[in-house]
């Protein structure tokens, strides 16, 4: 998290909200299949 804080107004923040669907534009992927794992 250090790499985060640059120390730009809203720093510190972190919003979350339902998301009620995904699109990947560039191949058309919806939902979960748009969402790369992070190892």
């Amino acid at each position: 998290m250090e790499a985060t804080r640059p120390g730009d107004v809203g720093d510190g923040k972190i919003f979350v909200f339902p998301v009620e669907k995904i699109y990947r534009i560039r191949t058309g992927e919806e939902d979960k299949a748009t969402v790369t794992p992070v190892k």
